[in-house]
């Protein structure tokens, strides 16, 4: 038997068209699937001896093909150049090759429907508990970077706009918890994926007494699927994953976005170390975040991944199509992207430098601490609206002096209300704006240190 023998040509007198072979074939991408399918192949094998289909014999010698076929991939660089359809029929054709007749009947009672689904999902399993380890690893970059600035203050924006300062750990921990989030989206997908679909077959299920519960447990799938139809043709799990690979791509995208910006001369928060830039063919002077700009620019690619999973599942009627192929190299991407932007991110932040005295300035201009004398209006009894105008009115009088709310004198800030003291200049000063955002989830000193605290815990 030639690897490149179809599973399917008993049918068929005639040969493929080399085009249309080429176009049909999934060898060049779902090769990836080369361990899995093994692994699957020898708990099928299993299933078939308790079944009574293989002798004890039989399974044997399957079950050491099969390891066989898995340490020769390892050892040797062209073992994958044969011609093959799919990885699924390469290694059938390789076992029948190896072992002879007891390799014809490893496909018994199973179609490449239930297999290939079996395959993806197990393959599957472990790129989430890559991709999940490789969030935490930003996430640690992230506390690590805030531990280490856990004084220095930024200037918050909304709008970008100026809006009230807030300490740079702060900022460090709301990405935490984005990846927080990540991290629970892509557990509870494992948890929809590590279910078995195998013995499902080709649509209407097995006839033959494989032990399905038994083949999952060695599989360590939490579960076997219901019903063969939807086992086969369900592809949910796959835009689940891209889903949650594309909003971790938004959060990543969305750091990127103020790192380039933070790093700019305008901003001059950030500097991104010499490993993760790159200079200018023409302009001597330029330091570019390109890590950063790569890493906002594939998120794209991730939403398409998604987009292009969504629109080839519309319209599939049930149960097997074969535009389902399309699904792996959209996971694929999908994951590869992912992954890399994770590693690039992490080394960027483990490689970026603050300039805290620029950032400090700047949280002390543009009247940041305006809501701050609302508050203290409020506290003397003024109703918050009230307040609001009255901060206003001081806005507009700071404006026209040139100078920050604090800067004006108490005249000046008397004349607009008789509750303002001369007290109020404490609580304009920079450290009070900071430590009266006590409550839990504020960026008071004392309340982002316990938050600090209690991340490193979580992890």
């Amino acid at each position: 038997m030639t690897l490149d023998k179809k599973l399917w040509g008993g049918r068929f007198t005639g040969a493929a068209d080399p085009s249309f072979a080429k176009f049909n074939s999934s060898f060049a991408f779902d090769r990836r699937l080369f361990a899995a399918d093994i692994r699957a192949s020898i708990a099928h094998c299993n299933g078939l001896r308790g079944a009574g289909v293989l002798t004890a014999e039989e399974a044997e010698q399957t079950v050491a093909g099969l390891q066989a076929i898995l340490d020769e991939a390892t050892s040797r660089a062209e073992f994958f150049d044969e011609p093959a359809e799919d990885i699924h029929s390469f290694v059938e054709a390789r076992l029948v090759e190896m072992i002879g007749e007891p390799g014809r009947k490893l496909h018994t009672g199973r179609s490449r429907n239930d297999q290939v689904a079996t395959d993806l999902r197990l393959w599957l399993r472990d790129a989430i508990d890559q991709l999940s380890q490789r969030v935490q690893h930003t996430q640690e970059a992230f506390l690590d970077l805030a531990e280490r600035e856990v004084e220095t203050v930024l200037p918050g924006y909304t709008h970008l706009q100026r809006a009230q300062p807030i300490l740079f750990a702060h900022w460090c921990l709301a990405y935490f918890e984005m990846l927080v989030r990540d991290r629970e989206r892509l557990a509870e997908v494992r948890r929809r994926v590590n279910v078995l679909p195998l013995g499902s077959a080709a649509i209407a299920g097995t006839s033959f007494p494989i032990d399905r519960e038994a083949v999952a447990r060695e599989l360590e799938f939490d579960s076997v699927s219901r019903n063969s139809i939807d086992a086969v043709s369900d592809r949910d799990f796959c835009v689940e994953f891209a889903g949650a690979c594309s909003l971790i791509m938004v959060h990543l995208s969305r750091l990127a976005e103020e790192i380039i910006l933070y790093a700019t001369a305008e901003f001059g928060f950030f500097e991104l170390s010499d490993a993760v830039a790159t200079g200018s063919s023409l302009m001597p002077q330029k330091k570019n975040p390109d890590s950063m700009e790569l890493v906002r620019g594939k998120a794209g690619r991730v939403f398409g991944d998604l987009t292009g999973l969504l629109t080839t599942l519309k319209g599939l009627p049930l149960a097997y199509n074969k535009d389902m192929q399309e699904d792996k190299e959209a996971v694929f991407d999908a994951f590869d992207t992912t992954a890399g932007s994770l590693e690039v991110s992490t080394i960027v932040l483990e490689n970026l430098s603050l300039h805290q005295a620029r950032m400090k300035a700047a949280s002390t201009k543009g009247m940041l601490n305006a809501t701050e004398l609302a508050d203290y209006l409020v506290r003397k009894g003024v109703p918050f609206r009230e307040a609001h105008e009255t901060v206003g009115k001081a806005v507009l009088k700071a404006i026209e002096h040139g100078v920050e709310l604090g800067e004006l004198s108490a005249d000046e800030l008397g004349a607009l209300s008789n509750k303002i003291e001369s007290d109020v200049f404490e609580c304009l000063t920079l450290e009070q704006t900071l430590a009266t955002k006590s409550q839990v989830g504020g960026t008071a000193p004392e309340r982002v240190a316990e938050a600090l605290v209690n991340a490193r815990k979580s992890l």
